[in-house]
């Protein structure tokens, strides 16, 4: 296994590496809505899909890939209302074919979407 380490997205915030290279695969933590220092940032659902996609994006080039060679996401947001409006964001991120995906509501405190990854490495 090899770690993969970036300063360009946010830091892990507990013991796990942003992302992990094994078997021809990155495996990427998850990310949400905040800047390389740590910090929340973006107000709007769309600008906080947007901002956790880049931050998704900066890991998987990290470990020498892109969001296009994802082939798995978790998708955890706080409200299922929001789904429409993520699935029309997300395809400015993802090409075909898409990868498999879950999405799960869940009680995230202070922001509003969270996404981790699998990518081809």
């Amino acid at each position: 296994m090899e770690k993969i380490v970036t300063d360009q997205a946010p830091p892990p915030a507990g013991p796990y590496s942003q992302a992990v290279v094994a078997g021809g695969l990155a495996f990427l933590a998850g990310q949400g809505p905040f800047d390389a220092d740590g910090h929340r940032v973006g107000e709007t659902f769309a600008e906080q899909v947007r901002i956790t996609f880049q931050n998704l994006e900066t890991v998987a080039q990290a470990a020498g890939s892109t969001l296009h060679r994802a082939v798995r996401l978790g998708v955890y947001l706080r409200s299922l209302d929001d789904f429409a409006e993520f699935n029309a964001i997300a395809g400015e991120y993802l090409s075909e074919p898409f990868p498999a995906r879950t999405t799960i509501e869940v009680a995230l405190r202070g922001f509003d979407i969270e996404i981790d990854a699998v990518v081809e490495s």
